[in-house]
C-alpha cells in the first residue's frame, strides 16, 4: 500500500520550496518565472504563486490549497498549474512533492510529442521502461491534470505535449533532483536522435534493470569486515 508522504507547514518547508524553485530558475532547468514547485503538508499543498519572479519570492508569498480546492483568504494567487499538483498529490499517495520544469530538452521532445523510451538504463530511474508524454490540453486546465496523472501513472516523471515535464519524490530534493535527472535522459536522446536512430534495450533487460533498482543508490548499515 502507498503510504501518505506529508511535509510539516512550518518556515524551513517554505524556505525550501523558495530555495530550489531559485536553483531551478538560476540553473536553466526551468528559466525566468517558467515552471512551478509544490509540498505536501497536511491535507494540503504549498504551491508556488504565479507572476513572481523565484528571486523576488518569500515564504509567505507561497499559496496554501486544501485538498478540497478551497484557498485560504488573503493569499497570493497560486500557480496556474494548482490543478495538476492537486491531482496527481490526490492519484499518488507516496508523492511529497512535485517540480514541473520548462527544461529544454524535455520541452523540446514534448513538442515532438515523444516519449523517451528505454534507450538507456537509467530511464530505470523514473520506475518503468520509458518516460511517457501526455497528450496536450490547455495549462492550467482539469483536462491536463487528468493526462497528465494518466501519463505517470506509478512513475517518477513525465512530459506534457507542447508544455513541458513533471517529477515528483518523496521529498523536495528527490522531485527536484529527478526533474534534473529526466532533463539530462531527454537531452541525451534528443543528441542520439540527431546521430542516428537510438537502440532501445528490449522490456526483458529493463525488468532485470528494474529489479536492480530496488537497492540502486542505497547505503546499507553492513560495516566492512575487518
Amino acid at each position: 500500500m502507498l503510504q501518505k508522504r506529508a511535509a510539516p507547514a512550518g518556515a524551513n518547508v517554505r524556505s525550501d520550496v523558495i530555495s530550489f524553485g531559485q536553483r531551478m530558475s538560476s540553473s536553466g532547468l526551468s528559466p525566468g518565472k517558467s515552471g512551478n514547485l509544490s509540498v505536501r503538508v497536511d491535507n494540503a499543498m504549498l504551491i508556488t504563486p504565479t507572476g513572481i519572479a523565484y528571486n523576488e519570492m518569500r515564504p509567505v508569498d507561497l499559496v496554501e490549497v486544501r485538498f478540497d480546492g478551497r484557498l485560504a483568504a488573503g493569499q497570493r494567487i497560486a500557480s496556474s498549474e494548482w490543478r495538476l499538483h492537486l491531482a496527481i498529490y490526490k492519484a499518488r499517495a507516496d508523492v511529497g512533492a512535485i517540480v514541473h520544469t520548462h527544461s529544454l530538452n524535455a520541452t523540446a521532445l514534448s513538442c515532438l510529442r515523444r516519449s523517451i523510451p528505454a534507450f538507456h538504463y537509467m530511464i530505470a530511474e523514473f520506475g518503468g521502461d520509458r518516460i511517457a508524454c501526455a497528450p496536450y490540453a490547455l495549462y492550467g486546465s482539469e483536462e491536463l491534470a487528468r493526462h497528465a496523472v494518466k501519463a505517470l501513472g506509478a512513475q517518477e516523471g513525465c512530459l506534457l505535449a507542447n508544455h513541458g515535464a513533471v517529477a515528483v519524490g518523496e521529498t523536495l530534493r528527490q522531485a527536484y533532483e529527478r526533474a534534473a535527472a529526466l532533463e539530462v535522459l531527454a537531452s541525451q536522446y534528443a543528441r542520439a536522435l540527431q546521430m542516428g536512430r537510438p537502440r532501445t534495450l528490449p522490456k526483458r533487460e529493463m525488468a532485470r534493470v528494474l529489479e536492480k533498482f530496488k537497492t540502486y543508490g542505497k547505503q546499507t548499515d553492513v560495516k566492512a569486515k575487518s
